[in-house]
């Protein structure tokens, strides 16, 4: 296991030189941020996030993430030259010496929260998800302020842009899943990397828009689209555990030899499709923190860890989720049940 954080590049607050000091922080998960989705990173790029890593001790063999464009989830005439792009993408970054890729195939929205600075009773604020909120909301009116997904649209594309997933529907987001991956994976397997599918977030429909990552069922159906250990999983708890009927510990057991890269947090479930991220730890929320580490260790787990989205603590202004402080004791946290598992298994 290689304990990760995430970086946003030059401009995040969290520097790499506060990464460093982190205890057991063997690397950085980044990515070329001035480049759109679709586009070919250069070399350049690439080479500068790594000797930047490199130059405050830490490594740069994650990325997180080479967007996927919504022309190759709709599968229109454009999706097979950008797929081109993305596989020039994935030789370039094995070059580098990236070993793992975490990406989606979520339409038009990533994570989805209804709310940003959710108070909670010690004073911190986190990230929370009210799944009445996000349905009272219309995507295609203008006046929708959710995190994670594109603001770039205007309200008449944005429309147009639900209206053409809807009218793909599951079957069809499939069949485009399963074009990507017969491109990228034969490509991925020569340049040494594994891609790791992220779960939609959360693991459920909205606004009409199809999302099958949602569960174990379509992951195994995704694995077996192409039988290659390349073609691997992101296991996010916080994003598939916000369905509770998702057995984590056993995903953990089952696809360990396909889990490449798992981002670890903790929700507290507040009722039906509701709940807020709180600290990593098992007895902060509803997620069997420490029975899924056990699940990854004794399974054989090699892959790559960070701990996900964090709280705004002791008055941190900042990203929202991606704080230093409260990210920091959770990878502390998190080395903690690694170590100990491992230890205690001898």
């Amino acid at each position: 296991m290689k304990m990760t954080f995430r970086w946003y590049g030059d401009d995040d607050p969290v520097t790499l030189t506060k990464i460093r000091q982190i205890p057991r922080m063997t690397g950085i998960v980044s990515a070329v941020y001035d480049v759109k989705p679709g586009g070919v990173w250069s070399e350049e790029s690439i080479n500068a996030i790594k000797q930047k890593a490199e130059a405050n001790g830490l490594e740069f063999e994650v990325v997180e993430s080479v967007p996927v464009p919504e022309d190759i989830k709709l599968g229109n005439e454009k999706a097979p030259q950008l797929i081109e792009n993305y596989c020039e993408n994935v030789r370039r970054l094995g070059k580098a010496g990236v070993k793992c890729i975490c990406y989606n195939f979520m339409p038009v929205f990533d994570w989805l929260r209804s709310e940003l600075e959710h108070a909670q009773p010690d004073g911190a604020n986190a990230l929370a998800y009210d799944d009445e909120t996000v349905k009272a909301m219309d995507p295609s009116s203008g006046d929708l302020s959710l995190p994670g997904w594109d603001a770039s649209y205007k309200p008449e594309e944005l429309g147009a842009l639900i209206k053409a997933y809807k009218e793909l529907g599951e079957d069809g987001l499939w069949k485009n899943l399963a074009a990507f991956l017969e491109a990228v994976i034969p490509v991925a397997e020569r340049a040494g990397v594994n891609m790791a599918i992220h779960p939609d977030d959360p693991p459920w429909g909205m606004f009409g828009l199809p999302r099958i990552i949602t569960c174990k069922k379509n992951i195994q159906r995704m694995f077996d689209i192409v039988p290659s250990r390349n073609n691997g999983l992101t296991l996010c708890t916080g994003s598939l555990g916000a369905n509770p009927y998702n057995d984590l510990v056993d995903m953990a057991r089952s696809f360990a030899d396909r889990i490449h890269f798992a981002h670890i947090r903790n929700i507290k479930f507040d009722g039906y499709r509701r709940f807020e991220e709180v600290g990593h730890a098992t007895e902060c929320g509803s997620l069997p923190i420490y029975d899924i580490v056990k699940a990854l260790v004794v399974s054989g787990f090699d892959g790559y860890v960070r701990p996900d989205h964090g709280r705004m603590i002791w008055g941190e202004k900042g990203r929202y989720g991606y704080g230093l402080y409260d990210r920091a004791l959770g990878a502390a946290y998190l080395n903690g049940l690694f170590e100990a598992i491992e230890k205690d298994r001898g």
